[in-house]
């Protein structure tokens, strides 16, 4: 039997944020088993600033999925679904991004990508949201518990967005 992988997958999405951030989640619920959604923030975009507001979240699941099949079979699949476009500007529009953010404690390098992703402990708009998830999680390289990471950042130009609901598991 396979092991079983708790995992934080970032969502990001500034074209019809609200629609593919839900239908986005609802995907990722359909694939794997989805815990719980964080709720969604508003923010600048980072890099090419002149376009639209992003509106981040993330999404804690379980999967028995290696973080590679995860990557490939479900994040890209449901990526292609919403109809992203990527371009040689990684900062662009975008219908949806989906990363994975934490794979469990594991410490991995996944094609260009490194898992814990860097970005948890520099852009509040991928730390708040998995940190919503679970505050006492700890960073498997810095040792730090999530909460701790966010309470060292700078949260100025980012907004919630209570209005935008996201899928939550059905109760047992």
């Amino acid at each position: 039997m396979a092991e079983c992988h708790r995992v934080f997958v970032g969502l990001g999405s500034n074209i019809e944020p609200e629609r593919n951030l839900r239908e986005a989640v609802r995907l990722l619920a359909e694939r794997c088993r989805l815990l719980s959604a964080s709720p969604v923030y508003q923010t600048r975009p980072v890099g090419t600033v002149d376009q639209p507001d992003f509106c981040n979240a993330a999404a804690l699941i379980e999967t028995n999925l290696s973080a590679a099949a995860l990557k490939t079979q479900v994040l890209a699949d449901i990526e292609q679904a919403l109809h992203r476009v990527r371009t040689s500007d990684k900062n662009a529009p975008r219908t949806i991004d989906l990363d994975i953010v934490l794979f469990g404690s594991e410490i991995l390098d996944l094609g260009h990508r490194h898992i814990p992703d860097p970005d948890l402990l520099t852009y509040p708009h991928v730390a708040i949201p998995v940190s919503d998830l679970a505050p006492q999680f700890v960073h498997p390289e810095t040792g730090q518990t999530l909460q701790e990471i966010v309470d060292g950042m700078d949260l100025a130009g980012l907004r919630l967005r209570p209005e935008i609901k996201l899928g939550q598991p059905p109760q047992e």
